[in-house]
């Protein structure tokens, strides 16, 4: 199992003053960086100031960079195309995504019996991952198949249901809940969730998360959905295992603490770097730093480390 023991005590974030020396000695340390996506190397559909240019200096300079995303609206494959759409160089191997990380981990861990099939409330991110993990599934962007006024009628424990899986999803509706709610109330139905963030950047402002979508059927079942996205350890045993990962010199990069900054102080990484670009602001790392669990250091933007 990975490592879930923080340091027993952590010194303050310190903030990198973009000292040429300063900047070095950090990235010196690390053999390996992870990033998070979405409010670090790019709001929405805007990339963020000399993202390119500081990924190409760390892989000129010999990193692995793994980019590791709760974003489950997109496939690996998807998420590719729009690093391709910004100019950034990457491979689909490369990106661990929290949709990949959920049917990896049903696939190959739980092992979903023959004959058995989950429900999903999720976009094409998941469908696709469950796809190529040979996972039957149904619900998520296909269409229910009965009108509104008669879920009541389909909404039943379903035998050949072994999972409810929830995500983003930007069409959740009533009868879908109401169908992941009748499924979960066969206590042997696992409740799965790719990640649980309550809210996600884009375009500048916050939106509700993945967690909207899993947290109602939280609070009619009483049953919390095991997670496979930051800042769940079972990403991060997953991660290491992928990428023959060496955490003491390995770096976590991401704008929000209680996911990625929280995911790299949980699993044991050597170091973790915040960034100002996206949700966590500089007032609450320096708070989270009080209380022990702030990033190691931080920047305004990911492009600072160019010095």
């Amino acid at each position: 199992m990975a490592s879930e023991t923080a340091p027993p005590s952590r010194a303050a974030p310190r903030k990198l003053t973009g000292k040429k020396q300063e900047i070095d000695d950090f990235i010196d340390q690390f053999d390996t960086f992870l990033f998070d996506c979405d409010g670090v190397l790019w709001q929405g559909d805007v990339l963020l100031p000399k993202v390119v240019e500081t990924l190409e200096m760390l892989r000129s300079r010999g990193k692995k960079l793994v980019f590791v995303t709760n974003n489950s609206t997109k496939s690996r494959e998807k998420y590719s195309k729009k690093f391709e759409k910004f100019g950034i160089p990457v491979k689909v191997d490369e990106i661990f995504g929290s949709a990949y990380s959920t049917a990896v981990a049903i696939s190959r861990v739980y092992q979903i019996p023959k004959g058995k099939r989950v429900f999903v409330i999720g976009e094409e991110g998941i469908e696709e991952e469950l796809d190529a993990e040979g996972i039957p599934h149904f619900g998520g962007t296909q269409p229910l198949g009965f009108p509104d006024d008669e879920v009541a009628e389909h909404c039943g424990p379903d035998p050949t249901v072994w999972a409810v899986v929830t995500g983003l999803d930007r069409k959740i509706n009533y009868a879908k809940l109401a169908m992941a709610f009748g499924f979960l109330q066969d206590p042997e139905v696992h409740f799965f969730a790719t990640n649980f963030d309550s809210t996600f950047p884009t375009h500048g402002k916050l939106l509700p998360g993945a967690g909207s979508c899993s947290a109602p059927l939280t609070f009619m079942t009483g049953r919390g959905p095991t997670t496979f996205g930051k800042p769940s350890q079972a990403m991060m045993e997953s991660i290491e295992r992928k990428y023959t990962l060496d955490k003491s010199k390995a770096c976590m990069v991401g704008d929000r603490l209680n996911t990625d900054i929280k995911f790299g102080i949980k699993g044991g990484l050597k170091g973790t770097l915040a960034v100002l670009t996206g949700v966590s602001k500089e007032h609450e790392i320096l708070e989270a730093g009080e209380a022990g669990e702030g990033p190691d250091v931080y920047l305004d933007c990911l492009g600072d480390l160019l010095g």
